[in-house]
């Protein structure tokens, strides 16, 4: 029997691999179509056999946490996905006042277990939609803060099995990005310096701030990816979409978010390409009334037709 005749593998560490799964249930756009294979680890070990399987087979690996800031085709993926949303054991250290977090913790309730404990520097990151890992490799931000500030080191696992400890200057960020982005490393965990010894009502209470600034300005009751573009500094995307009339412009299920511009939501029934051809008539519309390039924030996965 070949590879590609199999539905399900187990291999070392009774790790689960499973062939051709839907990946509109692993992404906050509730798109995209089939990963050739895929495996959501609950251990680390399970995360390295995966990868160690992956590439004895010569597989493309792609790493999952929570499925947003990212696009994938309805064509799926090919290779290993690797969804770590299991992966969320974490240390608090009282004395230094910095927290080992797994890749796969979300972010919102690393917040609430932060400001519960009375520990400030993270408020900012409450509504940021992902996890540990996936904020690690795209340096989000929000609320004039983002990873960069707090990050000490994050682990990393490479291709062949090795473990590699990167501290924030060898990370090479800038603004939403950072030199893991295109790459096949995998962020097992990160160490983040915070502040402890805090109120927690005081923390509390600035990180429910946070949210609720962005429940009442971005669109969370409909799937999306999140900001869609980043901003061209000094200009912000939004306004910029806004301002070119685009608010509530629709293809097929996809659409420009009424409650802010920088934001494609699925109104129901949208495919990824609906939504990639909204990206790129914002783009195209934006181009030829300011000037302005639009970069995709998002990140696009998988095959699509380039219409624009």
């Amino acid at each position: 029997m070949t590879l590609a005749q199999h539905r399900t593998l187990v291999i070392e560490a009774d790790t689960q691999i499973n062939a051709e799964v839907s990946l509109a249930d692993f992404t906050t756009y509730r798109v995209g179509g089939p990963a050739q294979w895929l495996v959501t680890p609950t251990s680390t070990e399970q995360l390295q056999s995966s990868v160690a399987w992956a590439t004895r087979e010569g597989l493309p690996i792609t790493v999952l946490g929570a499925g947003s800031n990212l696009l994938i085709s309805d064509e799926g993926l090919p290779g290993l996905v690797i969804v770590t949303r299991h992966l969320r054991d974490q240390h608090f250290d009282e004395t230094s006042g910095r927290i080992t977090v797994a890749a796969g913790k979300p972010i919102p309730r690393l917040c609430w277990q932060l400001a519960k404990q009375g520990w400030a520097g993270f408020e900012w990151a409450v509504g940021v939609p992902g996890t540990v890992g996936g904020v690690v490799v795209m340096n989000a931000g929000a609320h004039g803060g983002s990873v960069s500030d707090s990050l000490v080191e994050a682990l990393v696992l490479h291709p062949d099995g090795h473990l590699q400890t990167l501290g924030r200057e060898e990370l090479g960020y800038g603004y939403r990005s950072s030199c893991l982005q295109g790459t096949q490393l995998v962020v097992l965990q990160a160490v983040f310096q915070l502040t402890p010894g805090r109120s927690p009502a005081e923390v509390h209470a600035r990180t429910e701030s946070h949210l609720n600034h962005r429940l009442e300005t971005q669109p969370y009751e409909l799937p999306s990816c999140g900001s869609v573009f980043r901003n061209p500094l000094p200009q912000t995307s939004g306004a910029l979409i806004e301002q070119s009339g685009l608010k509530g412009f629709q293809i097929g299920g996809a659409q420009v978010a009424e409650k802010h511009a920088n934001f494609i939501v699925n109104r129901g029934g949208a495919t990824a390409t609906d939504i990639y051809h909204l990206i790129g008539h914002v783009q195209q519309t934006v181009k030829s009334l300011w000037g302005i390039q639009l970069r995709p924030e998002v990140k696009i996965l998988g095959k699509f037709d380039p219409q624009f």
